[in-house]
């Protein structure tokens, strides 16, 4: 089995997965990492075992950066051979691209040229701030599933319920889903897991948005009853967190293991290229897109 080239194009504000995502392929230099402005970066990496820990038969050979002192930080802290001038100079180079920006009002920029030369790309959550940019990215595919767009927690464990837990639960009547920080790049965190323990919630009944003191909230009820509250709470301290509850009981599930869920994300995402088949269903994508755009009506 070949190698897989993947190239990353980073900085967002606030948003070090150009290094993590890296670090997870390539492997770090654990003296340049402690340096990359993200403190919790090192301190989950050192909890793993390089190289064994690492994706097997990937490299994420190049790296851009809208500031060529980041880029090549970035490069030396995660190990990535060449750094570009321009993102479009590694179409050609590599077989995959990873937008590691969370910046989504600005995704349908950096990935069209990519989407249009047929390069496979995981565009960073969220995938879009409108249903209008999402539909645009989607439509420049050369094949389905070129396209690759997620939050990595739909990949974590600590989100996913046992045959126990159901049992337990009884059958599901709402999801009460909070986390931290701003609504544009963290709902999606707690929309895409909660909307994965409900398959059967039907369309949309009726959605409510609104705005308080620098949170953001949305509360949806759908045709199978259910209903779900997302709440992003600004500057104040919060989990990442979910609860969910049954006709008979109710569980609060916290997110914790970042390192396995980006890489459960990356590996979804390389499976892709190798197959050339969506992982993830168009559908379900431009739902999340839909409940992001409409809990930004708040504003």
């Amino acid at each position: 089995m070949k190698t897989i080239r993947l190239g990353v194009i980073g900085l967002s504000p606030g948003n070090g997965h150009p290094y993590s995502w890296s670090a997870i392929c390539n492997g770090y230099d654990h003296l340049e990492m402690e340096r990359c402005g993200f403190p919790v970066i090192p301190r989950y990496l050192e909890k793993q075992r390089f190289p064994e820990d690492r994706i097997p038969l990937v490299e994420v050979s190049h790296v851009w950066a809208q500031d060529a002192h980041i880029a090549n930080h970035i490069a030396k802290a995660a190990l990535i051979p060449n750094v570009s001038e321009d993102p479009t100079d590694m179409i050609g180079a590599v077989d995959g691209v990873l937008l590691a920006r969370d910046d989504g009002e600005n995704h349908l920029h950096y990935a069209l040229p990519f989407l249009e030369a047929g390069v496979p790309i995981y565009v960073d959550k969220p995938l879009a701030l409108s249903r209008r940019d999402a539909e645009t990215m989607y439509a420049a595919q050369h094949y389905a599933g070129q396209l690759f767009s997620c939050s990595a927690l739909r990949y974590a464990n600590e989100f996913m319920l046992s045959h126990d837990d159901h049992l337990h639960l009884g059958t599901i009547r709402a999801i009460h889903a909070m986390t931290p920080k701003s609504w544009d790049k963290y709902s999606v965190h707690v929309i895409e897991p909660a909307l994965n323990l409900i398959p059967d919630r039907g369309a949309i009944l009726t959605s409510n948005a609104w705005a308080n003191n620098g949170t953001q909230t949305l509360s949806v009820v759908y045709e199978s009853g259910v209903q779900l509250h997302v709440h992003a709470a600004g500057d104040i301290a919060a989990p990442l967190s979910i609860r969910v509850i049954g006709t008979s009981g109710w569980k609060d599930l916290s997110f914790r293991d970042t390192f396995s869920a980006f890489k459960s994300a990356l590996e979804a995402f390389i499976q892709s290229v190798r197959e050339r088949r969506p992982v993830i269903e168009e559908s379900f994508t431009l739902e999340v897109v839909d409940l992001i755009e409409a809990g930004r009506e708040s504003n």
